[in-house]
């Protein structure tokens, strides 16, 4: 989808130091707007999370139907997070963001920000068993930790003169690498192979960070209107979230303190 942006979306110079400043401007307008819907997706999906683990789990014995990780369940976390509904509980984010990028050129700016809503909701009810797993404390320091490194390597490839345009690639046969270990990593159950993915994974995202940070700049066109400006805004705050969602996701497999 960005690629598709990619051809008009780099700003040509011109001449005139008033253009360049309604430029630049625009351009912090632009970059603003993606930065905040990253992080309202992202403070959506951490709400969903913590409260659906709260509804799924109970302190109260009467209340139990079960355990997971010796937590107590409610009825509503035993079918979601024991029953096959968990499947679809965690693979329904994917095939909404498959539907998203695939139909954002054709939706209102509307809906397609309703969908990245529903798609962060989503997410969350997804990885909610990282409170079964992790001490909540844990779950905050790395929280913290990931978001004062996206940072810097955001602020980087916003500044940045480099061209990291050839990290697309490297980095994208790195995210395919991690999936197909991953998978392979189901059945064979091993630690050393998910502390390497887990390795692999944070800095396949911290240059992903960089990358599409400096991506997502160069797809500014100050030309654009209200409704394309829109919608590269909300794809741009979703490739950004899912750089902080993962690189969150396997710090937490190497620096949380497991419950």
């Amino acid at each position: 989808m960005a690629d598709k942006w990619n051809n008009g979306a780099r700003s040509v110079p011109m001449a005139g130091s008033r253009v360049d400043v309604t430029i630049d401007q625009g351009l912090r307008t632009y970059m603003l707007k993606v930065y905040n819907l990253m992080a309202a997706g992202l403070a959506i999906t951490g709400v969903a999370a913590y409260g659906l683990f709260m509804l799924a789990t109970t302190t109260d014995p009467a209340l139990s139907v079960g355990t997971l990780n010796g937590v107590m369940l409610t009825s509503l976390g035993a079918t979601l997070y024991t029953s096959p509904l968990k499947w679809v509980v965690m693979f329904a984010p994917l095939a909404m963001v498959f539907f998203l990028s695939f139909r954002v050129d054709k939706m209102s700016v509307p809906a397609a920000q309703a969908t990245f809503w529903a798609y962060a909701a989503m997410v969350g009810a997804s990885i909610s068993t990282i409170f079964l797993v992790y001490t909540q404390e844990s779950i905050v320091q790395v929280f913290f930790i990931t978001a004062a490194t996206f940072g810097a390597l955001s602020l980087w490839g916003y500044t940045t003169k480099k061209d990291i345009s050839a990290w697309g690639s490297f980095l994208f046969m790195g995210v395919i690498g991690i999936l197909l270990a991953s998978i392979v990593n189901i059945f064979l159950g091993s630690d050393a192979l998910g502390f390497a993915i887990s390795v692999i994974g944070v800095l396949v995202f911290a240059g992903l960070t960089a990358y599409d940070t400096q991506q997502i700049k160069e797809m500014y066109y100050e030309g654009d209107g209200s409704v394309v400006m829109g919608r590269k805004a909300i794809m741009g705050a979703l490739r950004l979230y899912l750089d902080f969602l993962n690189m969150f996701m396997f710090m937490l497999q190497l620096f949380g303190n497991r419950e």
